[in-house]
């Protein structure tokens, strides 16, 4: 959920959980956020205190990351929170030679209203840090009655624990900023590509189109030379030898969604990673906008809930994303969709996600299904191999549960040596 609000000024001795200030000083750049002693930051600072970042200067402004351990408020404690906060001062106030005009003018700058598109990410997610996907963002307006904007629910605090993303205590996350104001009037040398969305939008408006195909009941209108230009796949269906004939009518799709198949299309025109909410249909009422939310592998605790209902939508999506992006040979996608998948592993997934990355031979992502499985306890492994997808993985590919315990045995063993 993006707000805007007041800054919360931190308690003092705050500022040591965070790295010095990098400045970007141009008109499009990011901020890498370092909190150390991560643990320590939870416990001193309670819900709706922060710690601020260093200053950095971005389109000409100076900016500050704010970072709600405990969340920014009541309704997100279980919640990491950040905020990107506008930290302009008229620093010559203290200057008594200034004339009136231009304390006029350092008025009128304050009262300026700063357009700003911005995006948190951890580090490493690379494809939330493509200007493309910045670009698309909805943009935010930022003045001196409205200097803070951010995601009040970035992430779950315990998800965070459990994940990649915290390391030795530490983690990064990064802060990317595109200032909108003079896009129009910017050098050809300092804009930023948006081929993307203007491929997006040739999709969408269908001009010159000339290939139809059918999904499940839906048409979608493509180009060909956009999608033999990406694919090799569709390139040998689109011009190779046995295409004669087969461009009068729409080309049938079959085994797969038609949300997947619009979503891949949408990465191959735009070469940003789709997320489930733009294609789906029937969304589920009455819940808050909020930050893209990865949960890494985890220990499932006696007694713990069900994953939610729309964790495991998220994870078919991600699967049936996987299928159509190996099918399609688009290995960018295929990666994106593997990394995420890796990150979502959870008791009921595990094993479909096991037997698809034994399917389409991704040693990464079954990788990452064995380590989970190797750290259940015996009532949460009874509930992977009460899933249908562990019955059929077993049957489909059995080698797989060799290997798995044979894993399980070596780590028996190494258990042992530690003891002793």
């Amino acid at each position: 959920m993006v707000t805007g609000g007041e800054a919360h000024i931190m308690p003092a001795g705050g500022e040591a959980h965070i790295t010095p200030a990098v400045d970007a000083g141009t008109d499009s750049g990011y901020h890498p956020l370092v909190v150390k002693d991560y643990s320590r930051a939870v416990q001193d600072l309670p819900n709706g205190m922060s710690m601020f970042s260093g200053p950095f200067m971005v389109g000409g402004h100076r900016w500050r990351i704010c970072c709600y351990p405990n969340g920014g408020d009541p309704s997100c404690a279980d919640f990491i929170s950040l905020n990107i906060f506008l930290d302009d001062d008229d620093d010559d106030d203290d200057d008594d030679d200034d004339d009136d005009d231009d304390d006029d003018d350092d008025d009128d700058e304050m009262e300026e209203t700063v357009e700003v598109k911005f995006q948190f990410s951890f580090i490493d997610q690379v494809e939330y840090q493509k200007p493309m996907h910045i670009r698309a963002l909805e943009t935010r307006s930022f003045s001196v009655q409205n200097r803070l904007w951010g995601c009040m629910k970035f992430m779950k605090r315990d998800a965070l624990e459990r994940s990649a993303h915290l390391k030795a205590d530490c983690l990064t996350i990064r802060c990317d900023i595109m200032f909108c104001n003079d896009l129009n009037t910017q050098d050809a040398g300092d804009t930023v590509s948006d081929i993307g969305q203007h491929f997006k939008i040739l999709l969408q408006d269908k001009l010159g189109s000339d290939v139809t195909f059918e999904v499940s009941g839906h048409t979608f209108s493509a180009h060909r030379c956009v999608l033999a230009a990406r694919s090799k796949v569709f390139r040998a269906q689109l011009f190779g030898p046995m295409t004669e004939g087969i461009m009068s009518s729409a080309i049938q799709i079959k085994d797969m969604e038609a949300k997947v198949f619009e979503a891949l299309l949408s990465f191959i025109y735009s070469d940003s990673f789709p997320e489930m909410e733009e294609f789906e249909t029937q969304a589920v009422e009455g819940e808050d906008e909020e930050a893209v939310e990865v949960e890494m592998p985890k220990v499932e605790e006696e007694g713990q809930e069900e994953e939610a209902t729309e964790h495991v939508t998220s994870v078919r999506w991600l699967q049936d994303l996987f299928v159509a992006a190996d099918r399609y040979d688009i290995q960018q996608l295929k990666f994106l969709c593997e990394k995420q998948l890796s990150e979502h592993i959870g008791v009921t997934s595990v094993a479909s996600t096991l037997a698809l990355a034994e399917q389409h031979h991704c040693q990464r992502l079954k990788e990452a299904c064995f380590k989970f499985i190797e750290v259940q306890s015996p009532k949460c492994l009874d509930k992977v191999m009460a899933t249908d997808g562990w019955g059929h993985m077993i049957s489909m590919y059995p080698s797989v549960l060799n290997e798995l315990v044979a894993k399980l045995v070596s780590n028996q063993k190494k258990d042992k040596k530690r003891k002793h």
